[in-house]
């Protein structure tokens, strides 16, 4: 995870989303899944996390998801608040689920708080994170998969191997996965 800032909300998203998305929440009490009206802003929000995953910090090539960081289940009146959006792989925002706030906010991280490993590409937390966030830094490595988890590692993978073959400068990393990059000009530093 990386420091992200929080992203503004669209001038036109309160009309276009969240007063009718309002409206079908109390026209449909008891849904499973709210109705996806947010959907023509997700370009925003990943801009928003220079198209990167908001808790892998990685450039998701499949456009990524919305992460209602409060849940649906457990928040359904903030399904349409902007402010509980985060930009998330559909992978994370699935093992996430309804973790809500046990899980660190993106919008909470501090610089270097997060490093990857070589040649393990595990991510680790550093001690950089203040004693009040390191419980909750550590269960998102664990409840995220984050640390070690196999599809997570293939990824950063994929990103580290296009930077070993000369497919992708160090400056093309930082762009894609900055942790990584981070790794690789400490291990050559």
């Amino acid at each position: 995870m990386i420091p992200v800032a929080k992203v503004r909300k669209p001038k036109d998203f309160d009309s276009k989303v969240k007063a009718p998305g309002n409206d079908w929440l109390a026209a449909n009490p008891g849904a499973k899944r709210p109705k996806a009206l947010w959907e023509p802003y997700i370009a925003k929000l990943s801009e928003g996390f220079f198209d990167m995953c908001g808790y892998a910090a990685m450039h998701d090539p499949t456009g990524g998801t919305v992460d209602h960081y409060l849940s649906y289940k457990n928040h359904p009146k903030l399904a349409y608040e902007w402010s509980n959006y985060r930009f998330a792989s559909a992978t994370l925002n699935s093992s996430k689920k309804n973790a809500d706030a046990d899980v660190l906010d993106p919008y909470e991280v501090g610089q270097g708080w997060f490093e990857i490993i070589l040649p393990s590409l595990q991510m680790r937390v550093t001690d950089a994170v203040p004693a009040a966030h390191r419980a909750k830094a550590e269960y998102t490595l664990k409840r995220l998969k984050l640390r070690d988890g196999e599809r997570i590692i293939r990824w950063r993978k994929s990103w580290y191997d296009m930077y070993r073959s000369g497919d992708l400068s160090l400056d093309g990393l930082r762009r894609v996965a900055p942790l990584l990059a981070a790794a690789v000009e400490a291990q050559t530093g």
